[in-house]
């Protein structure tokens, strides 16, 4: 399905349970859920492609935080939904955060995944580099570096289809569009760390040892910030836990939203 301003989505599960909103991270679309979605099936559930990935309506422009935010909104709206959680994976943790925060009655929880806080000069500079990257060679540029960042050497060594599933994912991004979304991860950080009025929502903060682009260090200040927020560090993983080790990221964010939207 698409809405009137472009966003496509899909919307499953009992038409009366509390709904939950999945955001894909930077490059990636609402497929990224497949592992998630069938350990949620309690819940009404939401998953749409960011502007500018998947099959949504490029942005116009250079997208901000706000304008991601504001594009679930939108799509609430249409959807006639007052009201949910938000699963927020990488960009989509940063998406979810600022929508909690310029619409703090419409969120009910967050569940923020390998996200990222304000980060050292040395990794800002990194980051930036790979948008110039992106913005020079597209992301055909970025996508082999990604996938040592996302995945641990075992995964890449035993698992090809699913390192060509991601690359697909990543590679079928539009050359002119994808640096924009990238800028957005690059510099939108700020807006998130140390949200004043404060976040409010219950939430879980979840990331692994390895992922060091969004680090433990990291996922601590983001908790250490939000009331009673809960924190999960997995073990022996990096940024793409989802999709190698489903159960580990399902178990945590199946109960806390259980335990949440009673």
């Amino acid at each position: 399905m698409i809405d009137p301003q472009g966003t496509a989505y899909d919307l499953t599960g009992p038409d009366d349970a509390p709904v939950v909103v999945l955001i894909h991270g930077l490059g990636l679309t609402r497929a990224v859920w497949q592992w998630l979605t069938p350990d949620l099936t309690r819940f009404r559930i939401l998953t749409y492609d960011l502007t500018g990935h998947g099959e949504s309506a490029p942005p116009q422009g250079q997208p901000t935080l706000h304008d991601l935010a504001a594009q679930l909104a939108a799509l609430l709206d249409h959807l006639n939904i007052d009201r949910a959680a938000l699963v927020g994976f990488s960009l989509g943790g940063m998406v979810a955060r600022r929508f909690a925060q310029d619409y703090p009655q419409r969120t009910t929880a967050l569940a923020i995944l390998h996200s990222a806080y304000r980060r050292s000069p040395e990794a800002q500079a990194a980051i930036e580099a790979r948008v110039v990257q992106a913005e020079t060679a597209g992301p055909t540029a970025t996508v082999e570096a990604a996938l040592e960042r996302w995945y641990t050497d075992a995964a890449r060594a035993s698992r090809p289809e699913l390192m060509d599933l991601t690359r697909q994912w990543v590679m079928a991004n539009d050359p002119q569009v994808y640096p924009r979304l990238y800028r957005v991860l690059a510099n939108g950080v700020d807006e998130v760390s140390a949200p004043n009025p404060p976040v409010t929502a219950p939430t879980l903060v979840l990331t692994a040892d390895e992922d060091h682009g969004n680090s433990p260090e990291m996922s601590i200040a983001i908790a250490t910030e939000i009331p009673r927020a809960r924190l999960v560090i997995l073990k022996g993983l990096r940024h793409m836990a989802l999709a190698e080790d489903p159960q580990a990221v399902n178990r945590p964010v199946r109960d806390f939203l259980t335990e949440v939207l009673k």
